[in-house]
Order: C-alpha cells, then structure tokens, then sequence
C-alpha cells in the first residue's frame, strides 16, 4: 500500500483512467469495464480494475486540483508502475468555437498554478501530453465518429475566476479551462512515463451554458470510450 491507496502489488493495470470525480470512477467502472474489483476507498477515493476488450484497465478518482492530482499520480507511478495515465474529466470552453459536450485532447496545458515555479526555479517548463498517447486518442475518436478538438488548455487554480486571467489565456486561443492537467503532464514527464487529459465541455464561459452534475458524472461517455479505446492501442507498449 502507498500512503493514499490502499491498493496491493498488481491490483492496479499498467493503463488508467482518472476522472477527478469518484463516483465518475464508480460509473465507468460499473458501465465499461468486465468484472471490475475495488481496490481502493481510502479517503473515498474510489479506484477499480476491469478488463475492456480483454486488456486490464483500471480507473481511479483523483479530486480537484493540481495538488490532489499529483499525490495520486506519483503513487500510481513511483509506486504501482503505472505507465498510462489518463485524465478524463469536465471543463469550461474559454472560446466559441469550443461548445457543450465537445471533446478536447489537451495537448499541452498551461497553468495558473505556481507549483511548476517551485519545481523548475522560477523557470518556466511547458506541461505537454505524450504524442503516442494523442495520437491514439485522436485516431480512436476518428474510428468512433467523433470530431475530437486537440490543443492547449488551462489548468487554474481558480475555480471562481474573479481576476478574469483566463480571458488572457482565452485571448491566445487556449480552448478551455480545468484544473488538473498540467500537473499530470509534469509528473509524468518526470517519470518518463505517458500522459493524456480527455476533456468534455460541461460548461461555457462564453455562452453561460451549463450542465447538471449527474449529467458530468454518468452522461460523458465519449471521453470515455475514447480513452478505453485507446488503451487497448497502447497496450503492447512498455
């Protein structure tokens, strides 16, 4: 066990699914994966391992926020050898060409957060998916029928932006806003291991659209598919 899963040597896949979401995890877990078996409930941060299409995957919630994510994400690696790792959360379209219930595969993520700063000694280091990881994902969409949108996002740690600094970002075309990528991205490239975020747009800053939280936790399926879809691409890789 690590300090925040509970989980033992080899109950979790090499390939993951992180919604930040629990109850999120609990669905896709119940809906997409073959006899899925808990593995962890620690501070209610549910995690399960299945099969989909006979390729082990498991998924797991991360909570909000960068600082959240990155404590699961280093366990998962440093700890359970975890090599796939894929965000699969909401978030808020920054510009209109990006609308409710699109797909975005976050290719790079800039960030609000300082914790980059600290890391890199004020330098600035560009948080950046793994190409391998896009590419399918992006390929997979194609095969499903769907017309994923790739570019940069936003990772804030303001959720209540009263500052109006994602406009700034929004202003360089950056495509939406969520709050945990970027943090993925450095822990992974860290480790030398593969990152992804598939993102589905729950709300917009634009419009003032939004939808309801059941809709985010049970209705978001093609982020979904397309990440379990991707991990059976990427399972023969080390």
């Amino acid at each position: 066990m690590s300090i925040h899963i509970g989980a033992k040597p080899g109950d979790i896949a090499k390939t993951i699914l992180l919604p930040g979401d629990p109850l999120r995890a609990k669905f896709i877990a119940e809906t997409f994966l073959e006899n899925p078996v808990q593995f962890n409930e620690v501070r209610g941060m549910l995690g399960f391992t299945g099969t989909y299409k006979g390729v082990p995957v498991s998924v797991m919630g991360t909570g909000m926020g960068i600082p959240s994510i990155s404590i699961y994400v280093h366990e998962l690696i440093h700890d359970y050898g975890v090599k796939n790792l894929m965000r699969v959360g909401s978030a808020g379209a920054l510009i209109p060409e990006v609308v409710i219930r699109d797909v975005v595969l976050a290719s790079s993520a800039s960030t609000t957060n300082g914790f980059n700063k600290n890391r890199f000694r004020g330098l600035d280091y560009a948080p950046t998916a793994d190409f391998t990881l896009l590419s399918k994902a992006y390929e997979s969409a194609k095969e499903l029928g769907l017309d994923a949108k790739v570019g940069n996002v936003l990772s804030s740690d303001i959720f209540y932006d009263e500052t109006n600094a994602q406009g700034l970002f929004a202003n360089a075309g950056t495509l939406c806003v969520e709050m945990e990528a970027a943090g993925l991205y450095t822990a992974a490239a860290m480790a030398r291991v593969r990152a992804l975020a598939i993102l589905t747009i729950s709300d917009s800053l634009v419009t003032g659209e939004a939808t309801t939280s059941e809709e985010r936790q049970k209705t978001f399926t093609d982020m979904m598919k397309i990440a379990l879809e991707t991990a059976v691409k990427v399972n023969d890789l080390d």
